[in-house]
């Protein structure tokens, strides 16, 4: 895989399911207008798929329930309410699609009541004189000349969102039957009020109420904890419905009018590392919000909420579940309590990862991403009886690039820990320069998929190493929280140990090693340089955390993230602090940053780029304007390749 090559990455979104019709949207990057490009497609239950929509950018679709109608968002070329995603309906048989949202920031992907007839979804609402509206005089300022914004709350933005109080995403719902006899999108007033932001929408069975998420007590003092609500669908006050003992998301209405929820539990600010389960709680009989019971293990399940909803199959709840690089959709049963992960059947995703599934009667349909698969739509049934089908072949442009299989790795730390990981090998006999490439979070893991940056560096000839530490994700909550107060210590004993058991393999060249990472993967990497700067050859350090001194003020989530991973005692946030140790670098190190980074500062790559040059290190400062946290995953295609370029002129030029 060459660095232009991202263009054969198209990904598949959440399917959507009903009947004979399968669909879902596809996106891609596109260089030569330097944006995505995608819009639904039909899968074929018998395989085989083509496109369903003609948009340019479409995605999120939803049938309803009657299988009448097909919602889904669109957005247009250039700026503003048409560039924005809208809500657009269309006929399940086909036909002209009906925009029926015209909202300033666009709308949130759309969810179908009972009734067929009413779509739920979130949307920000801006000030007025805000993000290319009309203040009261009737003017649009320009962005830099709007009002300047009164901040009283610490939760005040978030990286690659940006600002949220001047712009609240508040629940809306549209008769979106009606809407399409009207010649225009009807103006839509939002059912809660400017407070809080809410998200996740769900209809309750009855269609009575939307389920959504909101932060304790509706916002009223800094938190970084959620509820779970109940909106009437007519208007009217917000009820809360579970009182959680952490975090709530992707509420979901059982068959019996009960709650189901994903949910993490802990102590004061203490939510990093926190595996996330399934909840369960009765509709409240009174007044006061149900109690909460936890169906999944606290230490072995941690389910995977960005995936989907749970959804209630016979007596079983689906999820997701990250599992040693895997994300496996399991069958929860429903009388569960504290289940632990072997106990639960598992449908799909072993040595694979499930990035979304929907359900339709007993059938499933999942996007199953492989070694060899950026996703595939993936037909299962659901009470296992059935082999599973896959229907697309959307990874075949990216495997006919080249792809290098991952070979797993297992290792044993010097304490006894058991250490898992893989090495991407390239073609050829070797003897192989070597990239220790860590991941960021830190509790996230790699996974059981094509991961483009291994693969990049695979085609030019270079052996990665990908691990998962501990600190990482899905191997239970004691390994994530196990560098709690410890940052650089066994997390960095984990990766030079998969380092050393990989270079026993006779075609990688041990004395041509690099390390790289991004984010925390950056921190590590700066951490890494500094006290086993003798491993290495060079190091590219990415959107890093090198100093949680200032780090604490100036991230989005810094307030409660230095203080869960290190404390707030000064001194251990030095001690703990890759910056600290910049004066024992001496190897050549890049530096690499995105000037809108709101995760990880600019400062952070500022402050360490300084020290080192001062330090006399042969330091280098890559900076990409525009861009955010997520340059590598979602950034502007054009700089996502001359970031590649630059990593392999790196590493040509050092290894």
């Amino acid at each position: 895989m060459r660095p232009v090559d991202i263009e054969a990455l198209t990904v598949p979104g959440t399917p959507a399911l009903r009947g004979d019709l399968l669909l879902t949207a596809v996106s891609r990057p596109d260089l030569k207008t330097n944006s995505y490009r995608g819009g639904l497609r039909r899968v074929d239950l018998d395989g085989g798929e083509g496109p369903w929509t003609h948009g340019i950018r479409d995605s999120a679709p939803a049938i309803s329930p009657d299988g009448r109608w097909v919602a889904f968002l669109r957005a247009g070329e250039g700026s503003g309410r048409e560039a924005a995603p809208q809500v657009h309906v269309i006929a399940a048989t086909g036909g002209d699609a009906k925009r029926i949202t015209d909202l300033p920031l666009g709308a949130g992907a759309p969810v179908w009541a009972p009734d067929s007839r009413r779509i739920a979804f979130v949307a920000r609402v801006p000030e007025p004189g805000r993000y290319g509206t009309e203040n009261a005089d009737g003017e649009t300022p320009e962005p830099g000349e709007e009002a300047p914004r009164h901040i009283t709350n610490l939760f005040y933005r978030v990286d690659d969102v940006g600002f949220l109080n001047d712009r609240p995403q508040r629940l809306f719902v549209v008769d979106a039957v009606a809407a399409l006899d009207e010649p225009a999108p009807a103006d839509l007033t939002p059912l809660t009020d400017d407070r809080a932001d809410v998200e996740h929408p769900s209809w309750t069975v009855d269609g009575e109420s939307v389920l959504i998420v909101a932060p304790r007590d509706w916002a009223a003092e800094d938190t970084v904890r959620s509820d779970v609500y109940a909106v009437p669908a007519e208007g009217g006050e917000p009820r809360l419905l579970v009182r959680t003992l952490g975090t709530a998301a992707k509420p979901a209405s059982a068959p019996d009018g009960s709650i189901l929820f994903y949910g993490t539990e802990f102590p004061g600010l203490e939510e990093v590392a926190r595996n996330t389960g399934l909840w369960h709680a009765p509709w409240p009989g009174g007044d006061e919000p149900s109690p909460a019971r936890r169906l999944t293990d606290v230490e072995s399940v941690d389910c995977d909420s960005a995936a989907a909803p749970p959804v209630v199959l016979g007596d079983e709840a689906l999820v997701v579940v990250r599992n040693r690089g895997a994300a496996e959709l399991r069958a929860v049963p429903l009388d569960a309590d504290l289940a632990e992960l072997k106990t639960l059947r598992c449908l799909a995703g072993e040595s694979a990862a499930v990035k979304s599934f929907t359900v339709d009667g007993e059938r499933i349909a999942a996007v199953i991403g492989t070694p060899e698969s950026s996703g595939d739509v993936v037909l299962l049934s659901g009470v296992g009886t059935a082999s599973p089908r896959v229907l697309t072949d959307y990874s075949k442009a990216l495997r006919d690039t080249g792809i290098r299989p991952l070979e797993e790795l297992d290792a044993t730390a010097s304490d006894g820990y058991p250490v898992h990981g893989w090495v991407v090998r390239p073609e050829g006999e070797g003897p192989h320069p070597v990239v220790l490439m860590v991941h960021g979070g830190p509790f996230a893991p790699y996974e059981w998929k094509v991961f483009d940056e291994a693969q990049v560096l695979a085609a030019a000839g270079y052996a990665v190493i990908l691990g998962n530490p501990r600190g990482s994700a899905g191997y239970g909550e004691s390994h994530g929280r196990s560098i709690v107060n410890g940052f650089g210590t066994v997390d960095a004993l984990d990766l030079l140990t998969l380092l050393d058991e990989a270079l026993k393999l006779a075609d990688l060249d041990g004395d041509r090693v690099g390390v790289m990472g991004g984010s925390y993967g950056g921190y590590m990497t700066s951490w890494l340089a500094a006290h086993h700067g003798g491993r290495f050859r060079a190091a590219w350090s990415e959107r890093a955390l090198n100093a949680f001194d200032s780090f604490t003020g100036s991230s989005d989530i810094g307030w409660f993230f230095a203080e869960g991973y290190v404390g707030d005692d000064p001194d251990e946030q030095r001690k703990c602090s890759p910056l600290t140790y910049a004066g024992k670098i001496d190897i050549p190190f890049m530096v690499v940053h995105s000037e809108q980074d709101w995760r990880c500062p600019l400062e952070q790559a500022q402050r360490m780029y300084v020290a080192l040059r001062r330090n006399g290190a042969p330091a280098e400062f890559l900076l990409f304007p525009g861009e955010g946290h997520e340059l590598t995953r979602s950034g502007k295609p054009r700089h996502r390749v001359q970031r590649f370029d630059a990593v392999l002129e790196w590493w040509g030029r050092h290894l």
